[in-house]
């Protein structure tokens, strides 16, 4: 028996959290949504008021803005991507695979930087790679090509759907469980919802996909519907690749609290502000009073009674408002951003030399995201020529500058560093070419590639003499 529904235990730990991060990510209605496991019930709050309070909840979404800030600015000049290989052929379908990954028209720049995204509020996010299946046995490569099952698909998926895995010492998957739910009408005509439930299973060799279908109450059996040897069963090696970050570097996780005592302190501040806004009665009398007044409360007290409220100084708003604002800044500074805060928000402008010593930090991470960015292409890259079996030299080069200073600095530096003196071919060629592709970071990848081919056969004709001047 196989149980292809059992969860991992860090499964299990954390899908709560994940649920809780999405949320904070998301904001707006996902969050109203689930407003109970983020707006704290004050100690005997009437659950009258409580509920109030949730219909009134609002979020500040700081941390959501922060990481879609990261996940732009990161890719604000794509990363250069380089196919070397002796076969057009083979450099033809790279090309048209960098424009289109997934079957979807999603370039692989596009599909990385929203697996990045998910990464830093899940802290690691997974990608699939996967070929047609094959419906009748094929000998030969020029078959493959015929019936299309030799071109790839992208699949992502975020940890909530990777339910159970293995790994070896090396950190290598021996297997891995992927979950899909999805809720369907079969028929226009039949008002009852189905839900079907697929787990798609691969070891180093082989792939499995079961299903179960549930109608209403009643859960059907789970069959297996397909299996057979996935595309890197030569290679023994899994067709999975998992973007992960360090603690360090997983900001949802750092400023997930702050946000918490935020969305309570800015929601508490506004529920005060209102309720001043409505101007309570007060009846002077020792008889009975039980009519209902004003807005709907009233207060009642005897001709010599007291009654008032404390506060520290007669200031508290004040100082919630100081509070909200150092709260603000902290979930800024923990995410790398303490100059940024200011200019993220629009509140001050500076000159780009200040930037960039306010951003010297900042561009430290963004180096370290960039590098995990780059290895998680080069392995889905690496991945796809394995399994093809294409004699290809991949390189993925870029990500180490981050709109801090601008293209027509770098050029200068770069006409000074040609006019040094040094005489090598190699170093010329690659300067060049970086900054071409540079340039060009937005047009096709077979155009790109094109533009590569000529500046290396232009120097393969020069010896990198003339071409560089």
């Amino acid at each position: 028996m196989t149980y292809i529904d059992r969860e991992h235990r860090e499964f299990l730990m954390g899908k709560r959290l994940w649920q809780r991060y999405s949320d904070l990510y998301e904001g707006g209605e996902q969050l109203k949504e689930h407003a109970e496991h983020f707006l704290v019930r004050r100690q005997k709050e009437p659950q009258d008021v409580y509920f109030e309070r949730l219909g009134r909840l609002f979020y500040e979404n700081y941390v959501g803005s922060i990481i879609d800030w990261y996940g732009a600015t990161v890719f604000r000049r794509e990363p250069t991507i380089t196919f070397e290989t002796p076969v057009d052929r083979v450099r033809q379908f790279y090309s048209g695979f960098a424009d289109n990954c997934d079957d979807k028209s999603t370039r692989l720049c596009d599909f990385v930087k929203q697996v990045f995204t998910e990464t830093l509020v899940y802290g690691k996010a997974h990608v699939l790679v996967d070929f047609p299946a094959s419906p009748a046995k094929v000998s030969t490569m020029a078959e493959e090509e015929a019936l299309g099952l030799s071109t790839p698909h992208l699949v992502s998926y975020p940890p909530s759907a990777v339910t159970n895995w293995s790994k070896d010492a090396k950190g290598e998957y021996d297997w891995i469980v992927i979950r899909e739910t999805n809720v369907k009408q079969p028929d226009v005509s039949n008002p009852e919802l189905i839900t079907e439930t697929v787990w798609r299973y691969f070891d180093r060799r082989d792939y499995r996909i079961y299903r179960r279908v549930q109608s209403g109450a009643e859960y059907g059996p789970i069959e297996v519907v397909r299996q057979g040897r996935h595309c890197l069963a030569q290679q023994a090696k899994v067709p999975v690749v998992t973007m992960t970050v360090t603690p360090g570097l997983w900001l949802m996780n750092k400023s997930a609290l702050l946000q918490v005592e935020h969305l309570n302190k800015v929601n508490a501040l506004g529920w005060a502000i209102t309720m001043g806004l409505f101007a309570m009665p007060v009846i002077y009398s020792d008889r009975e009073w039980n009519q209902m007044v004003g807005e709907s409360y009233y207060i009642q007290l005897g001709p010599q009674d007291r009654f008032g409220w404390t506060e520290p100084d007669g200031k508290v708003f004040e100082i919630a408002a100081s509070n909200l604002a150092s709260l603000k800044d902290e979930i800024y500074r923990i995410c790398y951003l303490t100059q940024a805060a200011g200019d993220l928000a629009g509140v001050r402008a500076a000159s780009a030399l200040s930037k960039m010593r306010d951003f010297a930090l900042t561009q430290e991470v963004l180096r370290s995201y960039g590098d995990i960015v780059k290895g998680c292409m080069r392995d889905i890259l690496t991945k796809v020529a394995q399994a093809r079996q294409d004699n290809i030299s991949i390189s993925v080069t870029g990500l180490d500058e981050f709109d801090i200073g601008d293209f027509g600095a770098e050029l200068s530096d770069a006409q000074q560093l040609l006019t040094l003196g040094i005489e090598s071919p190699t170093f010329k060629k690659n300067l060049l070419q970086k900054l071409a592709l540079k340039s060009l970071a937005e047009v096709r990848q077979d155009i790109k590639d094109q533009i590569s081919l000529e500046i290396q056969q232009q120097f393969a004709e020069n010896g990198g003499n003339d071409v560089s001047r």
